[in-house]
């Protein structure tokens, strides 16, 4: 692990529970390709966000986040010692007991999108997924969006992602839950945000405001003690409450 050489990361002002963050969030990369990191920590830089800290591997990034306390990972899925999905547990695990990392949110790193290592990682807490070659514009407004505490969802992807691995994963993973505390409407905003919908599309779809929506949204969060909309996607399949489509059950999947 290389805390970022010759740059100073400014200090920004934290998140407190559910409030709004401000400043610069603070970025850790990891991923076992020098070229990788220097090109995202250069994207960032010129963009004004600090990496506070690299890591080639999953377990020097956990270390990172644990010292650091960043706002985003930026995790790469295979790497040696530790991979991503692991570190991805860790941290998401030590964030609960002792909320050493409440904060940290983290974007998964992968080639294909259509991969079952990143359905587990979604599926163990992070915050969404970009393709390697994603572009400079998306990669700031991605750290920036998911920094803000929403999910980094882009339906059409994350819905065949879940809808190709969830009925087959042998473990269900952290976000198996009881969906009886949920009332009807719960249930039915629930299945609409497993099927891609955005907050206004729900507004619409249901008759609400986006503001009753939002409510809606945030008490289904609260109740299955979940980060996002992201792990909202997983829970939905992986309880049966959306099924997935047939003929996607079928296609082969992505293989490095």
């Amino acid at each position: 692990m290389s805390d970022q050489a010759g740059h100073t990361a400014p200090k920004t002002s934290r998140r407190q529970g559910a409030g709004v963050a401000t400043g610069s969030p603070r970025v850790v990369i990891a991923d076992d390709q020098t070229l990788v990191r220097g090109g995202f920590r250069l994207i960032l830089d010129l963009a004004g966000i600090p990496v506070v800290a690299e890591a080639p591997d999953g377990q020097q990034a956990v270390a990172a986040v644990l010292k650091h306390r960043p706002d985003i990972v930026l995790m790469d899925i295979r790497m040696p010692n530790m991979d991503g999905l692991e570190a991805t547990r860790r941290i998401v695990a030590a964030a609960r007991p002792a909320e050493s990392g409440a904060d940290t949110r983290i974007i998964i790193l992968t080639t294909f999108d259509l991969d079952q290592y990143v359905y587990a990682a979604l599926a163990a807490g992070a915050s969404g997924f970009l393709l390697k070659d994603v572009s400079p514009e998306h990669l700031v407004a991605a750290v920036q969006l998911v920094r803000t505490g929403d999910a980094l969802l882009a339906p059409s992807i994350t819905r065949r992602l879940v809808e190709r691995f969830a009925p087959r994963s042998a473990d269900p993973g952290p976000t198996k839950r009881d969906l009886s505390s949920l009332t009807p409407r719960e249930l039915e905003v629930l299945g609409l945000i497993a099927r891609g919908m955005s907050n206004a599309e729900l507004a619409a779809a249901l008759t609400l405001s986006e503001a009753t929506v939002k409510t809606h949204v945030a008490r289904i969060l609260t109740k299955l003690d979940l980060r996002d909309r992201v792990q909202a996607v997983v829970v939905a399949y992986e309880t049966g409450l959306v099924a997935p489509a047939p003929a996607l059950l079928d296609q082969p999947a992505c293989r490095h």
